[in-house]
């Protein structure tokens, strides 16, 4: 690593609640969902050199992904084919080493790769000079996956559409948040199609929220849609989420996403990370980790 190291921040993708309201006529289905972001994520580091650009894993599940994953068809690396296709004459398009610190599970319900993606974009736009429109990167965002716009911005938002809809969200108060991982990766494809019932309306929510628990009220009224087939798919999931809700000073707990981390909220940051080391000592094979909420630059 050089002085010429830059750094991007990948912060873990949470859905306090997530509504399936329909169904498009191509397939896709439509969602409603209040999306906040935690201070636990993947880190990715630039240095910028003369060799081909190239992309290394490192961190507890870079090396269970192993060497393979870093290629092309990373999300990573094809965020930056994506701004490579945006550089104008002006640009300083180069090669070098990017390094994706993963610290969050994969395939589990909260971005990470997703993250990855939008850390790439935002990262590479700077070191290079491109200077790319919040609108131009959300268009090549939207290419990348359903969840990269929103990782993106990696601020408090609702998410709406597919994914791509996102419009301003209620003010979240104070509070603490604990994430749990079984270790058990849930297909997302799986999930939906295991989903029974039909579709839920979109929520109504308040401009904010003066605490915590004024805000859990609200979300208690609300649900995961895909919380159901996924506990059936990975009864782990009830597990988790039984031991989250047990943690003193816990609010409520939900699954994030399609799963199959779950989320507990809490009154302050202490408070989750005092429960997510109970919870650590008591599933030392699981991913655990507890603290505030991301606060966008």
């Amino acid at each position: 690593m050089t002085a010429a190291l830059l750094t991007e921040a990948a912060p873990a993708k949470i859905n306090l609640y997530l509504h399936v309201t329909g169904r498009r006529p191509d397939g896709y289905h439509l969602l409603d969902s209040l999306v906040v972001f935690a201070q636990a994520g993947d880190v990715l580091h630039y240095t910028p050199g003369p060799q081909p650009l190239h992309l290394e894993l490192t961190g507890r599940f870079g090396k269970v992904l192993g060497h393979a994953a870093a290629g092309p068809d990373n999300l990573v690396m094809k965020a930056a084919a994506a701004l490579r296709g945006l550089a104008g004459p002006g640009a300083a398009v180069q090669g070098g080493r990017l390094v994706l610190e993963k610290n969050l599970p994969v395939a589990s319900g909260i971005g990470g790769g997703s993250a990855d993606a939008a850390a790439a974009l935002r990262l590479l736009d700077r070191a290079w000079g491109i200077g790319a429109t919040r609108d131009v990167l959300l268009a090549e965002s939207e290419k990348l996956g359903a969840d990269v716009p929103v990782c993106l911005l990696s601020q408090t938002i609702r998410m709406e559409g597919i994914g791509e809809t996102l419009n301003p969200a209620p003010t979240i108060p104070s509070c603490g948040m604990v994430l749990v991982n079984c270790g058990q990766g849930v297909s997302t494809p799986e999930v939906f199609r295991q989903r029974q019932g039909g579709f839920v309306p979109r929520a109504t929510l308040p401009d904010a929220w003066p605490d915590a628990r004024a805000m859990v009220e609200t979300l208690q009224a609300q649900e995961n849609s895909l919380e159901a087939p996924a506990r059936a798919i990975c009864p782990l999931i009830s597990a988790a989420l039984a031991d989250i809700a047990q943690q003193p000073g816990c609010l409520m707990a939900r699954m994030s996403g399609s799963g199959a981390t779950c989320f507990g909220l809490f009154p302050n940051e202490g408070a989750a990370r005092q429960a997510a080391d109970r919870l650590a000592d008591a599933h030392n094979a699981w991913w655990v980790w507890g603290g505030g909420l991301f606060q966008h630059p």
